[in-house]
């Protein structure tokens, strides 16, 4: 089933694996599924969010290192829980929040940078899939270990497949996000294209349930802003 044929029914296909509740009760994922976005280049309402967020992102900097930050640092324990190596393969919260300490969060597109804005704003790691480009529903799994992987390095497209254990996201084709939330694979990113998207956030106990919805809350809002084709659906997992 294509996600955009019956978004309703792609959403209530959605799963989430028994063994990553067992890795991490206190886990959540919210995901939501926006369609009609019109797609547009950074201009000057996504410079004005990123700006807000590079803001906030400071004001954390400014009481902790970016290890210490509560979120960032829960994600760090769930990594190596399962063998990877947050040094080496920071959550996306992380990366994100390092960019604005290195100098400032990059200005892709309109769509990006606002998804990237309340990802830090809100100190929540979220990721953006192509719907258009996705095929069945997500569900999230420990890998077998050894599943097909494709990113780019150098250039070039290279597999670099998820280790036994490892917390991937899914969809019928493969393996679409590596590490839980650190690194997303070409084949569903997100392009100065996109009009449908999945989003999903990720949160573990360092972040409430009230501060998981206003993020979605919010991202909700400036997306529907955008168009009064926008339509937008969610939904919440927990254990």
């Amino acid at each position: 089933m294509s996600p955009l044929a019956n978004p309703q029914q792609y959403l209530d296909n959605a799963r989430i694996a028994p063994e990553v509740f067992q890795l991490r009760p206190d886990y959540r994922a919210l995901l939501l599924v926006i369609t009609n976005i019109p797609p547009a280049p950074s201009d000057a309402q996504s410079d004005a969010l990123l700006q807000e967020a590079e803001a906030s992102a400071k004001a954390a900097l400014a009481k902790a290192p970016v290890t210490e930050i509560p979120h960032v640092k829960a994600w760090r324990s769930a990594y190596t829980a399962f063998g990877a190596k947050p040094k080496k393969t920071p959550n996306s919260l992380e990366a994100l929040t390092r960019r604005v300490e290195k100098g400032g969060l990059p200005r892709v597109n309109r769509l990006t940078d606002i998804y990237n804005a309340i990802s830090v704003k809100h100190q929540i790691p979220l990721g953006g899939e192509d719907l258009d480009k996705y095929s069945g529903a997500p569900f999230l799994v420990r890998a077998k270990g050894g599943e097909k992987f494709e990113m780019k390095a150098g250039g070039e497209v290279v597999n670099e497949p998820p280790i036994a254990g490892e917390v991937v996201w899914c969809d019928e084709e493969g393996v679409t996000c590596r590490v839980w939330n650190w690194r997303q694979g070409p084949r569903t990113a997100l392009t100065d294209e996109t009009r449908n998207v999945l989003i999903i956030m990720d949160a573990l106990e360092a972040c409430s349930d009230g501060q998981l919805d206003a993020a979605a809350d919010e991202l909700s809002r400036v997306l529907s802003g955008l168009s009064p084709e926008v339509e937008v659906r969610r939904r919440l997992f927990k254990a």
